[in-house]
């Protein structure tokens, strides 16, 4: 680990029209310091091209487009309509050509074109979900909540947190359409939430909400078509833990050693260690994050600090990580910070 970061958190805004806070990120002390913010309404999440070039953020309205400055600050550059309800999560191709947009509310994938520039352009493709799930409460209708593609840039993954399972949608990099090939389906009841892949791209991982487990899949092409072979699944708790639990965020280390989840209503996170043989998961830790509902946690860039994003009492809270001892201790105070949601590292150059 080499260089200097910033980090951005996206927050609600009732009250507040700053919705990313930027920080300048003390990898040696694992602390923030904050440096700017930036106005847009309710973001909810973010994601960087693999270009490393642009931040894209759902907003009331849509998406928008920042391009990232030499120091880590932000300018907006674009902005765009997903022709639906509010989005929850957001992804570009390996390419940086298509911008694929969950939508948790009404069950959609939207497809927008990207310019070399990062300017949103038109949508190219409008997928809804349908059927009916298997709890009768926020899982009786589709609810698309995680879009990422597989790393040969090849297939989008769509977990549906609604129907308890994941669509496989081959994409068109000419037109910008989705067309399903396969279907990976979850247990009843689990509600699937967030997709991770392992760095060499074999190894699919996706966090269950309900269910409070994650899946590990080998992924690969048999006869040009996709097949997912299930070959773990691990839980994201201790065996004694809060009844009313329900696992939130899934995050990869920098060096994709370790995979981290955090746990609402038990308000912990989850450190596995990942084998980078066969890909499967080992629990380090399951510990408290001293915060109230943990919407995304991180690894920072040196995997000896960890921030937990506390959504519900308006809290970050940074830890020292010591994956030999297995422990996690608080070292520094807490950040108050509204409502916040998601977490993004960026190296400077």
């Amino acid at each position: 680990m080499a260089g200097r970061y910033v980090a951005y958190v996206s927050c609600y805004t009732q009250g507040s029209k700053v919705g990313i806070r930027i920080y300048d990120v003390d990898v040696e002390n694992g602390i923030f310091h904050e440096k700017d913010q930036v106005e847009i309404s309710n973001s909810s999440y973010m994601t960087i091209t693999h270009g490393r070039k642009v931040l894209y953020s759902i907003t009331d309205y849509g998406v928008e487009g920042y391009r990232i400055r030499e120091d880590g600050t932000l300018e907006t550059i674009t902005a765009a309509n997903i022709n639906g309800m509010r989005g929850c999560y957001l992804s570009t191709d390996y390419a940086d050509r298509f911008l694929f947009v969950a939508g948790y509310h009404d069950g959609k994938i939207t497809v927008l074109r990207l310019a070399e520039d990062g300017q949103i352009g038109e949508i190219t493709d409008e997928v809804y979900h349908k059927g009916i799930g298997s709890v009768v409460d926020k899982n009786f209708r589709p609810h698309v909540n995680c879009v990422k593609m597989t790393r040969d840039n090849k297939y989008l993954l769509a977990a549906d947190l609604g129907l308890d399972h994941t669509k496989v949608y081959q994409v068109d990099h000419n037109h910008g359409t989705l067309k399903m090939v396969d279907i990976i389906h979850s247990e009843q009841y689990s509600g699937p939430r967030h997709v991770k892949i392992s760095k060499n791209g074999e190894f699919i991982y996706i966090v269950h909400e309900t269910s409070k487990c994650v899946d590990v899949y080998r992924y690969y092409e048999e006869n040009d078509n996709p097949e997912f072979e299930k070959i773990q699944s691990i839980s994201t708790l201790n065996d004694y833990h809060a009844g009313d639990s329900a696992a939130s965020a899934l995050n990869l280390s920098e060096d994709f050693k370790y995979l981290l989840c955090s746990n609402a209503g038990d308000n912990s996170v989850i450190l596995y260690n990942i084998n980078q043989d066969n890909g499967t998961l080992s629990k380090i830790f399951c510990l408290p994050i001293s915060g109230d509902y943990p919407k995304d946690a991180a690894l920072f860039p040196d995997n000896r600090h960890l921030v937990s994003l506390n959504h519900e009492n308006n809290t970050m809270t940074f830890f020292a990580v010591d994956t030999e001892k297995k422990t996690l201790v608080m070292n520094t105070k807490e950040i108050k910070i509204q409502q916040p949601n998601c977490i993004v590292f960026h190296r400077l150059d």
